[in-house]
């Protein structure tokens, strides 16, 4: 079984049990109990009361943050002629097709969002076992394959993030880092909050968001009032 440090239990000592924080306050001990030398990042978890077995209740979607996510995301585009144009100019890292497709198959992945636009999905589609695997193909529902190319790679970059319930019923994703002020960090998890509530499924029945807890990486949960984030959403 896994045991905690020090530092850990030291942090965990100042979370509350059982007690539910409003936003603010949630961001303010967030800062007070990371445990690590290195920027960590802030992930939000946010249970929900569907089941994601059945296709009517499966949660997916995607939502720029306010403030972005503090990482320099790196993009991949495959595309050609003048999109391919349009995709270097919006600043995308590296920009291909056919000849992205081969270096990929060789085993080069220093990306961390592929986008496609859809007249070379017949190209990108025989890459689905190395990038289905790590999350990173192409899907219109994430807004990844795309004719408006220019707008996709500046959203990307700009710190739109995809979300998706897992096996657990539980989407965790990533909300900044450590080093933003608390009301960025509100900001940036009310948007996030606020397009799960919007993406609730016509299968889910009973009550929907059931807990929402934030953590720095490697640091202690924090429990979030919900109602609290959703009605910064709406400020």
């Amino acid at each position: 079984m896994a045991s905690h440090g020090k530092r850990y239990l030291d942090a965990a000592k100042l979370v509350e049990p059982g007690r539910v924080y409003e936003p603010l306050q949630a961001m303010s001990l967030l800062k007070e109990t990371s445990t690590v030398k290195f920027e960590p990042t802030v992930e939000a978890h946010i249970r929900l009361g569907v089941d994601p077995r059945h296709a009517d209740q499966m949660v997916r979607g995607t939502v720029s943050l306010p403030h972005g996510t503090g990482k320099a995301v790196r993009v991949a585009v495959f595309a050609q002629g003048d999109k391919a144009a349009e995709a270097t100019a919006a600043g995308a890292d590296v920009v291909g097709a056919e000849d992205l497709a081969a270096r990929i198959e060789a085993g080069w992945l220093e990306f961390d969002v592929a986008v496609a636009t859809p007249d070379v999905m017949g190209q990108v589609g025989r890459l689905g076992r190395i990038l289905g695997r790590r999350g990173l193909m192409p899907n219109p529902k994430a807004g990844t394959v795309t004719f408006d190319i220019e707008r996709a790679v500046k959203e990307v970059k700009g710190g739109r993030v995809e979300f998706k319930v897992d096996k657990g019923a539980i989407i965790h994703v990533p909300v900044g880092k450590a080093s933003f002020e608390e009301a960025q960090l509100v900001d940036n998890l009310a948007a996030l909050v606020d397009a799960v509530n919007r993406a609730k499924p016509s299968g889910a029945k009973g009550q929907y968001l059931r807990t929402l807890t934030v953590a720095t990486t490697m640091g202690p949960g924090i429990r979030v009032d919900i109602p609290g984030v959703l009605a910064a959403a709406l400020a």
